[in-house]
């Protein structure tokens, strides 16, 4: 069987097949990833000396520790406790936790950036220290992280292969399979390796349109 025959008739649809579940497990995660971040980047910064220390506990041990390990405990540690996860369940969990961890050391240190003669600017005029957070720091702060986070999404995209681990046959893991049925290592990964690379582009290009259209006037 000839190159582009096994790639049309064997090697495509199943490979489409997890490129969709790849792109379903990026678009649950990185939005709430995200969110994650900035409440854990808020509590860490503004929040009382409890909060706080979650807060950083939270980061020390999403970053601190592999992903790999993450999704181990996630799927395999907690039936031990009774809690069932699916294999997607579990790696949008795991992709989740992880993120959120890594953006909210982009937005904290955003967040700190910015002066603390707006907090009292902003609680002269009678708001509330909640309202300054939100109406005037964060939404400075946000934008200052979008470049470390952009990144955040773009490893995201890559990590994502890892949830194979995990029985989830994404992208990485329909290659894998058709591989060792075919004995076709070479051309399956660098197949597979084409369309993540197309995927990152469009998220790249996604995230710079969309820095440049936030950036601060004087200083993007």
């Amino acid at each position: 069987m000839d190159t582009i025959t096994f790639i049309r008739e064997i090697l495509l649809s199943p490979l489409l097949e997890g490129t969709l579940v790849t792109v379903k497990l990026i678009a649950y995660s990185i939005p709430i990833g995200f969110l994650l971040g900035v409440l854990i980047a808020v509590g860490r910064v503004y929040g009382n000396k409890l909060l706080s220390s979650f807060c950083a506990l939270y980061t020390l041990f999403f970053r601190g520790s592999p992903l790999l390990v993450q999704l181990f405990i996630l799927y395999y540690g907690l039936p031990s406790f009774g809690i069932f996860l699916s294999p997607f369940m579990a790696a949008v969990l795991g992709f989740t936790f992880c993120s959120g961890a890594y953006h909210s050391e982009y937005i904290r240190g955003a967040l700190q950036s910015i002066k603390m003669g707006q907090m009292m600017a902003g609680e002269a005029i009678g708001m509330s220290r909640f309202q300054v957070i939100i109406y005037i720091i964060l939404p400075q702060a946000l934008r200052r992280a979008i470049p470390g986070c952009s990144n955040e999404i773009i490893y995201l995209v890559k990590y994502s292969s890892l949830a194979f681990i995990v029985t989830c046959v994404e992208l990485t893991g329909a290659g894998k399979i058709i591989a060792s049925r075919y004995f076709e290592y070479t051309l399956v990964f660098l197949v597979v390796g084409a369309i993540y690379l197309f995927m990152v582009s469009i998220v790249t290009k996604i995230l710079n349109t969309l820095e440049k259209r936030l950036e601060i006037p004087g200083i993007g």
